[in-house]
């Protein structure tokens, strides 16, 4: 080993399966395993030398923890930082900077160990959807039992003083009051989805044929004049194991979302497929499976944190008119295909909605 160990020292660094970035005093790539490599995505060569900033963007918070080691010479570490990737889905990973120290004591580098937890933090926002889910349809079950004998006895009325109204003016009210009643009446049932459970009626499908019957639905509504419509899908997806009819409607409320971020302007919606293999989704039995990965983005004014924080959550809504139930509902019936649904977004840098589903072939 000492006859070449530079080059044994890479092997043993390759097979651990952390990432593991050598930075020197000047916060320089040094040394880079394959690990490390896939999470940065750049190779052992590009990555040599190049400061940790390049890497990682300027400002991120690993950036951060390595220069501040080299400053304080302290082990830090952090968990649950956010990667961003070009060529792959996004990963959340635990990070660890330890400082290297010269004969003289001085902190000379840095050892940055990157783990990646992307599939367990997906693992505890599934459990905490379904959480969330839960409580939904104790809250439905809820408004149903105490709202809806009500509402049919405020709508009888209603009805019936219409009938009985001597002036256009009270028949109006009285139309107006049946109006709302069933307005009121059909929130109730769109969030009795969330206390019904309502069971999934899974086959063999076409994601591309669910995603071409929204986009061809959406193509003749007004909502869609003037933007640009752009289909990336990988034709190797095979079909997979869902509810057709679910799937269309998960498409349909994230599509117009976005078609109602566009409103007004002239922009661009790309709906694109792809199949991941970092990171599979497991099944109910235990199994690794791979991914699908379907993603909604839209170049509009993106959503302000504090916004982005609440979507999802049944009844908040920044748009007139709106219910706020759109993406609670798909992200109910995503979660009940095992998937997940991830939303980013930033002012002034568009919106992207990812649908992350298990690719089951058969029951």
């Amino acid at each position: 080993m000492g006859r070449d160990l530079g080059r044994d020292l890479g092997r043993v660094l390759d097979a651990v399966l952390d990432g593991v970035v050598v930075l020197g005093s000047d916060g320089r790539v040094e040394l880079i395993n394959s690990e490390a490599s896939r999470l940065l995505e750049v190779s052992a060569a590009g990555a040599r030398e190049a400061p940790i900033e390049s890497l990682v963007g300027a400002g991120h918070a690993i950036a951060r923890l390595a220069r501040g080691v080299l400053a304080g010479g302290r082990t830090v570490t952090e968990s649950d930082l956010g990667l961003q990737r070009r060529y792959d889905a996004d990963v959340v990973v635990e990070a660890a900077a330890s400082p290297l120290f010269d004969d003289a004591g001085r902190p000379s580098g840095v050892v940055l160990a990157l783990r990646d937890r992307t599939l367990q933090h997906s693992l505890e926002q599934a459990a905490a959807e379904r959480e969330r889910l839960a409580t939904f349809g104790g809250i439905a079950a809820g408004i149903a039992h105490e709202v809806k004998n009500p509402l049919g006895g405020i709508r009888g009325s209603a009805e019936l003083l219409a009938v009985r109204a001597a002036d256009e003016r009270t028949v109006e009210a009285a139309e107006l009051i049946v109006r709302e009643v069933d307005r009121i009446a059909a929130l109730v049932d769109d969030l009795m989805v969330f206390a019904r459970g309502d069971e999934i009626d899974e086959s063999l499908l076409n994601i591309h044929r669910v995603l071409d019957d929204v986009l061809d639905l959406l193509g003749m509504d007004p909502l869609g004049g003037g933007v640009e419509v752009v289909r990336s899908f990988d034709p190797s997806i095979p079909e997979l194991l869902g509810d057709a009819d679910r799937l269309f409607q998960v498409f349909l409320n994230l599509c117009r979302n976005a078609l109602q971020a566009l409103e007004g302007r002239r922009g661009r919606l790309e709906i694109s497929t792809r199949m991941t293999l970092d990171h599979r989704i497991h099944s109910e039995r235990g199994r690794r499976l791979p991914t699908l990965l379907v993603e909604i983005q839209d170049d509009g004014p993106g959503v302000p944190p504090e916004v982005l924080e609440r979507m999802g959550t049944p009844f908040f809504t920044t748009r007139k008119g709106g219910t706020g139930l759109g993406v609670a509902v798909a992200r109910h019936w995503v979660t009940r295909h095992g998937g997940t649904l991830r939303i980013d977004s930033a002012p002034e840098s568009g919106t992207l909605a990812r649908v992350a589903l298990p690719l089951r072939r058969r029951p």
